[in-house]
């Protein structure tokens, strides 16, 4: 089923809706008040200046004084109660913003801004932990994708809106305050129909000191290191977006020649790139929250980026070109394709990693991990801008800029995957499972999401344990014999999915022994532990026997165990061939089609070894 058709459910559309109105009416109403400041007031340059600046420092400063409060209050309230008075105080700011419009009172319209402010902090915790009681855990990464990319289109539509209806000669204010007062009321009407959220933590004790709760919430989103450094990358997407769009009209005037007609076409062409790449994202990880995506985002923001650098069309610098004109010059295609790119590997690169914070992070504290995750993103967009600012008062142009932050991100990126080795590991499995293999899962269901399980599972070929830890949504401790787990690449692979390598008796009593106990010890603390319980790769394509190593794993922690099977793996790649001359080990297939099918639980007193693999092999059927 299609992420879009999340789209038509009562408990994603009409949220869905509600987030894109208000991302659409913010930016409407912050481009009209530059277009009314910047060009209709006659103010000074030096005034102009002054409100342009200051204005993105009141609309960030209330993401630092109350996150921490707002992620409170999405764990402690139901959260659509929340999300209804969020609209309300939209209305009130924007009927405010009419009065700041009509009277041309620039004051009162920065106050309105830092109101603006406060809404998007606190429909923010809502924003992203709303989600996972809404939808499925499958459903996480299109729904994900489908935010992210209305978001971008409603940013994109409102920037532009914003705009227009402020050169309606005569009519500017008027239209302004019409529209964004209509679209702030139609989002409380959309926001009714939000099924009901429950809070995750209604005993919450309620701090209102917001300094010492920033700090609490802040040591709340750095206890899990895997999502903490996701958070820092969601962070860092931030600080990159704000680096490029910033300069963006700089290089629409001085590099690319054109109007404001380009200047809108390039965050059209990097907005939509965004939404693409979001949206393939659910394709690309089949469903899974798949973290492998994020440093192909990371390489390819990298890649695009400095190619901009070298992406010069031939043009004038400030000849005005319309983006009609601006389009048939040479070399506009690379620079048009250059930013689409980044978008799209942006999309790659942040939906991922929400729906891995969504994912991992406990239920009753979401809310308020998300709003640490907005104090860091607000931290790191200042940053930015200083970044930026920085840059040019070197004398730096544009290009140089985005060559420097491409450069940047290559080192960012290596820092955060050589924290969490976890990204980098499901990379090289996501490639090299998906270079080999089309695989077809089904079942895969059945292994908790919660809580200590035992899984069994033929085996097939070297590349196994890969296969699954691919397709399996939960992380698995995988027990695999010591060689193969030794194998060069593989071995950081294994060892960062925390693999437990075993030997046959024979060969290492001591550590078949303390295999046991670390498969022991790894169920005891709740986890999901894989076993090829047949204790080899197969020769001939059957099921060989299972080994009583899984009745003994049972007999000292009863667990429920999973069977899951493989099928079509026999003469694929790095599986044995069924040749009576056993000459060539050459693989028959390269890419091949194959299934990973899984059956419902058994509890660990109907589970012994025969019975499982009774059950592995009516789940392999015919097919080896």
């Amino acid at each position: 089923m299609s992420q879009f058709s999340l789209l038509a459910k009562r408990r994603f559309a009409p949220f869905f809706w509600t987030q894109a109105l208000g991302a659409f009416n913010d930016n409407a109403f912050r481009n009209a008040m530059v277009m009314l400041v910047a060009f209709q007031m006659a103010l000074p340059d030096a005034q102009v200046s002054l409100y342009t600046n200051l204005a993105p420092a009141l609309f960030i400063l209330p993401y630092f004084l109350f996150s921490a409060t707002a992620g409170q209050l999405a764990e402690k309230f139901e959260k659509t109660r929340i999300i209804r008075f969020v609209k309300l105080f939209e209305i009130a700011a924007m009927a405010i913003a009419a009065i700041g419009f009509f009277t041309h009172h620039v004051s009162l319209l920065l106050v309105v801004l830092f109101l603006m402010g406060v809404h998007s902090t606190v429909f923010g915790p809502i924003k992203y932990s709303i989600l996972p009681q809404a939808l499925e855990r499958s459903e996480l990464v299109g729904g994900n994708a489908l935010v992210e990319t209305g978001t971008q289109l409603a940013m994109l539509t409102g920037m532009i809106l914003g705009n227009s209806l402020m050169l309606i000669a005569g009519y500017g204010t008027l239209a302004a305050s019409l529209t964004t007062i209509a679209i702030a009321c139609v989002g409380y009407v959309v926001s009714r129909s939000i099924p009901t959220a429950p809070a995750t933590a209604p005993d919450l004790r309620f701090n209102w000191n917001p300094f010492s709760e920033t700090w609490r919430v802040l040591k709340i989103t750095h206890e899990d290191r895997a999502v903490f450094n996701a958070v820092l990358g969601i962070s860092w997407f931030w600080f990159f977006g704000t680096v490029m769009i910033a300069q963006l009209p700089n290089y629409t005037r001085h590099t690319l020649g054109g109007d404001g007609s380009v200047n809108t076409l390039v965050l059209t062409l990097f907005s939509l790139g965004t939404g693409i790449g979001s949206l393939l994202c659910e394709k690309l990880s089949a469903k899974r929250v798949e973290i492998g995506l994020v440093p192909m985002g990371a390489f390819g923001l990298t890649v695009f980026a400095v190619d901009l650098f070298f992406a010069r069309p031939m043009v004038t610098p400030g000849a005005g070109l319309g983006w009609l004109a601006f389009a048939g010059t040479a070399g506009a295609w690379r620079v048009m394709l250059d930013l689409t790119m980044i978008g799209a590997f942006a999309g790659f690169y942040v939906v991922p990693l929400f729906a891995f914070v969504q994912s991992r992070a406990p239920r009753e504290r979401l809310s308020r991990i998300i709003a640490g995750n907005n104090i860091v993103n607000a931290l790191l967009i200042c940053v930015a801008s200083g970044f930026g600012i920085g840059l040019t008062a070197l004398g730096l142009d544009v290009p140089t800029i985005f060559l420097i932050t491409g450069i940047v991100n290559v080192a960012v990126a290596v820092y955060i995957f050589t924290l969490v080795p976890e990204f980098m590991m499901r990379f090289i499995t996501w490639v090299l499972v998906r270079t080999l293999y089309r695989v077809r899962v089904d079942g895969l269901k059945h292994v908790p999401d919660e809580g200590a399980a035992l899984v069994v599972c033929n085996h097939v070929s070297f590349m196994d344990p890969l296969i699954l830890m691919a397709n399996v949504r939960r992380p698995m401790r995988f027990v695999m014999y010591y060689k193969i787990y030794n194998l060069p690449i593989l071995r950081f692979v294994f060892r960062t999915a925390k693999a437990i390598p075993i030997a046959g008796r024979n060969e290492d009593p001591a550590l078949m022994e303390r295999a046991f106990e670390r498969v022991d010890e790894a169920l005891a603390n709740g986890e999901v532990v894989c076993i090829f319980p047949e204790g080899g790769i197969t020769r001939d394509g059957t099921i060989q026997n299972f080994r009583p190593g899984v009745d003994r794993i049972l007999a000292r922690r009863p667990v429920p165990v999973v069977p899951l099977a493989l099928r079509g793996m026999w003469g694929s790649i790095f599986s044995r061939r069924d040749s009576a001359l056993r000459r060539a080990r050459l693989p028959r297939r390269f890419w091949s089609r194959i299934e990973l099918v899984g059956g419902a639980p058994l509890p660990a007193g109907d589970a012994d070894a025969a019975v499982l693999e009774a059950r592995v092999t009516e789940l392999r059927g015919d097919n080896p």
